[in-house]
């Protein structure tokens, strides 16, 4: 068997001599910018490194017929899977016609099967980080999908390579509502997250963990759907969601993922229900392409924690690594790190995993880590010191030159923080973007002073809002009073996980399924 890459596009395993000679002779004459299509019908694909075989020898359906198919609920065959992507690569698919693509799938689905074979392919568009031997049980990830005051990744991959894991986290810029995780670290002075391979090799090797945007050739065909996905209204089907994120965390060549899917009003899954869907297509799909994998389904209607906005959510990062953060990011930190550790066999059960990250957090094992990666990744010695040591946050993160403290209106207990009412306000702060490269200001933000569940008098503050004009305007008051709801009544505060959702849980689903209808 023999392996050969065309125009740097993808790698096929090819096993027949004859057609080997057939690309001697042909490759020198196919100029570099024409399409894989005019030699793939010679190809008999019989082993990849994902064990599929596929028979490139019939004839393939025309771009539009594809389109049809899946319009007209079909369910795509693996080569003419691989073929779309390739063809979005190689951009004989136009624009036009990838959107049309995804609308299609949007609006008909996919099978478990389907995404499996949509993410390989995605996978295989670009590169993927190779590590030593010695790694290949100790490489552990986290994926989100993403909340108001989500700075979790920030404690969790520092406190996870002080467990003796390594963690190449691949992360990304918010857009809309505040920063994303790469947003928050750049509030940071120096902190680089424009890492080659090459340099997240070299931080994994000397520091044990990273945190940095997607380079460009892993998963290019994403990039290129994302985009289209964006203007088409499509960002919400579940298995473009499962192949985006997936297909990103299986080229970083990953022994173990944790996935935390977030529901409520402000979280991208505005039901359990959803959110259960998209788990369970996620899991099934990792478990299927060879992760250990393993999710957790968290409640996301009130902010995480007790700051929001890129700066202040840092500062409370340090907090966290001095073992003081508010309960609920400690929570779902000791909890996915946990999971991780037992899953990658650090530990014998996830409770005794989550106890090894909450010692880290508490002994400054995890502190030491972060402020190592800080200096690995740009940040001067000096500030990475002060910033984690010494706590000087206005000193190294600067703050906001004004702020206003938010009164209560009336007396009782804090019923209801509305994350996405607060998370509005400060995009329209410049806390977030609009679109993609728009900028962002990292020291607006807001302090809860008032949890949920807690006492607060008639004029007492609740919250402080972080700002750069002089004061708020009426509208942005209006918004942070009508951000919180108070009564007399006792809360009934829960945790933020409902639901952890395992491979085998899903096993057990589907045979209740299958024995309840056999007794019908």
């Amino acid at each position: 068997m023999v392996r050969i890459r065309i125009f740097n596009r993808r790698t096929l395993w090819i096993t027949s001599g004859i057609i080997l000679e057939k690309l001697k002779k042909v490759a020198p004459l196919i100029s570099e910018t024409a399409p894989w299509k005019k030699i793939e019908t010679w190809c008999v694909v019989k082993s990849s490194p994902w064990g599929i075989s596929m028979d490139k020898e019939r004839t393939m359906k025309s771009i539009p017929e594809l389109i049809a198919k899946k319009r007209d609920g079909g369910e795509l065959t693996d080569t003419e899977i691989r073929f779309s992507i390739s063809s979005i690569l190689d951009g004989s698919m136009q624009d036009c016609q990838i959107g049309a693509l995804l609308m299609a799938i949007w609006q008909r689905g996919m099978t478990i099967k389907e995404t499996k074979i949509f993410t390989q392919a995605m996978v295989a568009s670009g590169e993927t980080l190779q590590w030593p031997n010695a790694w290949q049980q100790v490489v552990v990830d986290k994926h989100s999908t993403g909340g108001v005051g989500d700075k979790v990744s920030l404690p969790l991959v520092p406190a996870l390579v002080a467990c003796g894991c390594k963690v190449p986290m691949i992360s990304g810029r918010g857009l809309s509502y505040t920063g994303g995780t790469l947003d928050k670290l750049e509030a940071i002075p120096g902190f680089r997250t424009d890492l080659s391979g090459e340099q997240i090799l070299h931080i994994l090797n000397v520091v044990g963990g990273c945190i940095t945007g997607q380079t460009t050739q892993l998963v290019p065909a994403d990039r290129i759907m994302y985009a289209i996905r964006d203007v088409t209204s499509t960002i919400d089907s579940i298995p473009l969601i499962t192949a985006s994120i997936l297909s990103k965390k299986l080229s970083e060549r990953l022994s173990a993922l944790v996935l935390d899917v977030k529901y409520g009003k402000a979280a991208f899954c505005k039901t359990l229900k959803i959110a259960q869907e998209l788990t369970e297509m996620l899991v099934r799909t990792g478990a299927d392409l060879g992760l250990k994998i393993v999710a957790v389904l968290s409640q996301m209607d009130h902010p995480i924690g007790l700051r929001i906005g890129n700066a202040l959510e840092v500062m409370e990062t340090v907090e966290c690594l001095h073992g003081k953060g508010p309960e609920d990011l400690n929570e779902l930190v000791v909890t996915l790190g946990g999971l991780l550790l037992h899953n990658v066999g650090k530990a014998g059960s996830a409770k005794e995993g989550s106890e090894i990250i909450q010692k880290s957090l508490k002994d400054g094992s995890a502190l030491a880590r972060f402020q190592a990666m800080l200096v690995a990744q740009g940040v001067e010695l000096d500030v990475a010191h002060r910033l984690c040591q010494d706590k000087d946050f206005s000193g190294t993160l600067g703050q906001a030159p004004a702020h206003t403290d938010i009164r209560a209106d009336a007396g009782g207990l804090v019923q209801d923080i509305d994350a996405m009412a607060l998370a509005q306000l400060l995009l329209e702060m410049g806390a977030g973007r609009t679109a993609t490269g728009g900028v962002i200001d990292h020291k607006v933000g807001v302090q809860i002073l008032v949890p949920v569940g807690q006492p607060v008098n008639k004029g007492q503050p609740w919250i402080r809002v972080f700002h750069n004009h002089s004061q708020l305007t009426d509208e942005q008051m209006s918004a942070a009073h009508a951000s919180v709801t108070i009564a007399s009544s006792k809360v009934q505060t829960s945790k933020r996980i409902t639901h952890i959702i395992r491979p085998e849980d899903l096993n057990l689903i589907e045979a209740e399924k299958h024995l309840t209808a056999s007794m019908q």
